[in-house]
């Protein structure tokens, strides 16, 4: 179903910065946008009625840890801040993650975010070791392509650990040497990359942390690396006072000038979290187009604070939204991301800091733009078909004078549909080949084993 027109648009967002409106009907041909506004069916063509629904591009998640599903409030890590969380939780558990628990997890966060709008994914996934005995790249990009999303590898590793993480229990470091490291994002980008505007599959170049987890030496490398074979550089950084102190400390500098001379700014570069700036490194994200990835909910839930997402926005800069792993918020709803980008800031900063437009647009075109999908994100004639139609049916979008700002000020509830590529990947609320109940029986098999691996490990 990549040939069809959706009608009765009474309530659209565009997703473009300015917060453009869009009414009457889309016409999808070849998977496509082709016309948008007072358009009538044709002879045969099929219809898409979007009558109590508000239409928006499909949403583009920047920064996920999809392992991370079967994580959810581990009792260690629930009242622990940024440090002692990774401690607790990924660190302590990520070993014992094996081919058939990535991919449970994996469907289930899958499952969240496309069900709450997704049609575009980035996953940072981290666990790579020659300790591990089957592919975690295969795994995750055979998972998005049973959803039908759009699907980036932020192809994360190691070729150290934290030097001050002191918990005695905590299982080796899952590390690679460099070489190591860089013939897997260069094998993986080999079978998944495609830089062609309508990709399904993307890679990147993803080390966990740039500053605690590479040798300085190391850095200029897999920057010229990634650049080499076209693909975008990820990381997290300065999500808490750590990172700076600890570049401050090292190097002399704030993280974002020190690895500007590394090599890694520019506009193939963004960052998840960056709740640690400066006005001169907000400035200077500005100016050279490195993105971010905005974290709020595990922001929030790990106390970390509040990034200057609308500052880097109101510098001309590229923000974009991101879930983050389930382990750090419970959930992969982008619903709830959305709301939590909206009500935060206002809370933080008074109610001039983020509007509902804005923060929409952060979670659509701005999302297209950090990842470098340049037909994606935005609901105009020339870009892809990745759509979503929110259902105003459920009782806490009646009464809203304003019902196109629903999925962001009420967390994105009920979607009916979307599309990715004119291909629909929901329908009527559902995800039609995945079996939920099955799921939910895989996912308790599978964090059972897990909690059972872990307390084996430690007796």
């Amino acid at each position: 179903m990549t040939d069809f027109l959706i009608t009765n648009i009474a309530h659209g967002l565009s997703g473009a910065v300015d917060g453009s409106r869009i009414a009457g009907a889309i016409r999808v041909r070849g998977g496509v946008i082709t016309e948008i506004g007072p358009l009538a069916p044709q002879a045969g063509e099929r219809v898409v009625d979007a009558t109590g629904c508000v239409v928006t591009p499909g949403l583009v998640n920047t920064h996920h840890h999809l392992f991370q599903s079967v994580l959810k409030a581990v009792p260690e890590g629930m009242n622990a801040p940024l440090d002692r969380w990774l401690m607790k939780v990924p660190y302590a558990f990520w070993p014992y993650i094996d081919e058939e628990t990535l991919r449970v997890s994996a469907t289930i966060g899958l499952a969240e975010l496309a069900l709450t709008g997704a049609t575009t994914v980035a996953d940072h996934h981290y666990a790579f070791s020659d300790r591990i005995d089957y592919d975690p790249a295969a795994v995750l990009f055979e998972t998005a392509e049973r959803f039908g999303l759009r699907f980036l590898l932020a192809r994360g590793g190691n070729t150290k650990g934290r030097a001050y993480f002191d918990d005695p229990t905590l299982p080796p470091a899952m590390t690679e040497p460099l070489e190591h490291y860089l013939a897997g994002v260069e094998s993986a980008a080999a079978r998944w990359h495609d830089p062609s505007p309508f990709a399904m599959t993307r890679v990147a170049a993803a080390p966990t942390t740039p500053i605690f987890n590479l040798e300085p030496a190391e850095l200029p490398e897999v920057a010229a690396v990634a650049r080499a074979k076209g693909l975008r550089i990820h990381s997290h950084l300065s999500e808490n006072r750590t990172y700076v102190e600890h570049t401050l400390k090292a190097y002399g500098e704030r993280p974002v000038p020190w690895l500007a001379k590394q090599g890694w700014t520019g506009p193939d570069v963004w960052y998840a979290h960056l709740v640690e700036l400066d006005d001169a490194e907000v400035a200077h994200l500005a100016e050279t187009g490195t993105a971010m990835a905005h974290c709020p909910q595990a922001n929030a839930r790990l106390g970390s604070g509040i990034a200057p997402a609308d500052a880097l926005h109101r510098a001309g800069g590229v923000v974009s939204l991101g879930v983050d792993g389930a382990g750090a918020n419970e959930a992969a709803d982008l619903g709830a991301a959305l709301y939590a980008a909206f009500a935060t800031h206002r809370a933080a900063k008074g109610v001039a800091a983020v509007t509902a437009e804005t923060v929409l647009h952060w979670a659509t075109e701005g999302g297209a733009r950090c990842l470098g999908f340049e037909r994606v994100g935005r609901l105009a004639p020339g870009m892809a078909a990745d759509i979503a139609l929110f259902d105003l049916a459920h009782p806490r979008c009646m009464g809203l004078h304003d019902p196109a700002l629903a999925p962001v000020i009420t967390g994105a509830v009920g979607l009916r549909a979307s599309f990715v590529g004119g291909h629909r990947i929901v329908d009527n609320g559902r995800i039609p080949w995945l079996d939920l109940e099955g799921l939910a029986v895989d996912a308790h098999r599978a964090t059972e084993r897990l909690k059972q691996k872990r307390l084996e490990a430690l007796a």
